[in-house]
């Protein structure tokens, strides 16, 4: 009798919090932007070495507009990243102001708003992270060739260890976005070498037509 006098109480799916959902959630966006602007920072150096070892056959100079592109477009992405999301975060903030001043007799679209400030995106770390992923993907094609003398097989090695790491990022892109392996890296990898053909083949022709240093 006491068996069937116990009630189990269960609570529907859809009114439990999904924190650790939500959290996952927020953490693959993180990486999936990190893997974006690394892939960026790697195709982007990798072009730039291969147009100029296309005209010019010292590592030094590949060397150094390696390091100059890796600067530049830290830089760059940086400061993006921080006007993007600070102009993200002052909406925002105008948003929740013109609810607490609307919706002030409304008790759970003030607590909404409560929860939402400990949400709210942070410029500086965007910023950051935002560079040191455009950073850590544009060193690949860098140390690639720093320590070969040889102009031909530096470029092979450039394009070789290009093409590693644009399956790795793709297949991570792949994972966290979940779409097809296969299709994500093939799209990924094709994309890089038509970037750092492009960039060969034109500074090559630019280069032919005498203009070079």
């Amino acid at each position: 009798m006491a068996a069937q006098n116990h009630v189990q109480i269960t609570i529907p799916k859809e009114n439990q919090v999904p924190e650790e959902d939500f959290d996952y959630s927020q953490r693959a966006q993180w990486l999936r932007a990190a893997v974006l602007g690394a892939n960026d920072g790697l195709v982007s150096i990798a072009s730039l070495m291969m147009g100029v070892g296309a005209v010019q056959e010292t590592v030094k100079t590949m060397i150094l507009t390696g390091f100059a592109g890796l600067f530049a477009g830290a830089c760059s992405m940086a400061i993006g990243e921080f006007v993007s999301v600070y102009s993200q975060l002052d909406i925002e903030r105008a948003q929740m102001k013109r609810d607490k001043e609307t919706g002030g007799q409304n008790r759970e679209h003030q607590e909404d708003g409560e929860g939402n400030k400990e949400q709210l995106p942070n410029p500086f770390q965007a910023a950051a992270a935002s560079s040191i992923a455009f950073s850590l993907g544009a060193i690949v094609p860098i140390l690639a060739a720093a320590f070969i003398a040889n102009h031909k097989l530096r470029l092979a090695v450039i394009v070789a260890a290009v093409s590693l790491a644009l399956l790795v990022f793709g297949g991570i892109g792949a994972f966290l976005g979940r779409s097809p392996m296969v299709k994500s890296c093939a799209r990924v990898l094709i994309g890089g070498w038509m970037a750092m053909a492009i960039t060969f083949g034109l500074t090559k022709l630019i280069g032919s037509t005498g203009l070079e240093i």
